[in-house]
């Protein structure tokens, strides 16, 4: 019986991997707006009864492509974080911020699927929230790392830098309780932003938006993301290598 179950699991496992696959496939070609299981089902030779058997709808499917993608960035932020473990502050950052780019670049349609227009129609579940993390808690992972260190300083601009505003130091605030973290709120509003420019960035050279602009994308991106290092409050070299 335990051999049987084993190979029905295996068996479930290919047609999944190879369910996303197709829907990979399409989604390069069509967009994940126009993603559907019943073509996903004709390519692959299957009637859309057995396919829904594996994903009961087009939104599940998205789910499910979406998390794999988070995944994938998340598990290449982390690596390139564990493999700057003794870098400087500012370094560590750089090779997180480095190694999501390149995962970006080598991954165009997967990273617009979770960084580019919201699909219409479908609002992702609290499941997709744990995985989209991952790459903002590698990066806090140094932040942390550096203020136990005592490579943390006050973040660029200093005391002529603008005073947070109230409301936006508690969301920072309750952003860094639910983290476990306890990060200035100047810090942890730096930090923030510094997260969403660092997509935005991302964002403009994968869709095009630095053709014709910027050529030295590689020492554009590094000058950009050590600047953001700075407004976090990272000290250490800032040498970009």
């Amino acid at each position: 019986m335990n051999a049987i179950r084993g190979a029905r699991e295996r068996a479930r496992a290919e047609i999944t991997a190879a369910i996303k696959e197709e829907a990979r496939r399409q989604l390069a070609e069509e967009g994940a707006a126009r993603l559907s299981l019943r073509a996903v089902a004709r390519e692959l030779g299957m009637v859309s009864s057995a396919l829904y058997r594996y994903f009961p709808s087009r939104d599940d499917l998205l789910t499910a492509l979406i998390i794999d993608a988070y995944d994938a960035i998340g598990s290449t932020a982390e690596r390139a974080l564990a493999a700057a473990d003794r870098d400087a502050p500012v370094a560590r950052w750089r090779a997180v911020c480095r190694a999501v780019r390149q995962w970006a670049l080598a991954h165009p349609h997967e990273y617009a699927l979770i960084y580019g227009s919201p699909v219409p129609g479908y609002s992702a579940p609290r499941s997709t929230v744990a995985p989209a993390s991952r790459v903002g808690l590698a990066l806090i992972v140094v932040v942390r790392d550096a203020r136990a260190a005592g490579a943390l300083s006050e973040p660029a601009g200093g005391a002529s830098a603008p005073a947070v505003p109230g409301p936006v130091a508690e969301d920072a605030d309750r952003l860094m309780e639910l983290l476990g973290l306890d990060l200035p709120a100047p810090v942890a509003a730096g930090f923030i932003a510094a997260w969403a420019q660092l997509f935005g960035l991302i964002g403009f050279e994968v869709f095009g938006q630095f053709n014709q602009l910027i050529d030295a994308r590689e020492e554009f991106f590094d000058h950009a993301v050590t600047r953001l290092a700075a407004a976090v409050g990272l000290t250490g070299s800032g040498e970009v290598s």
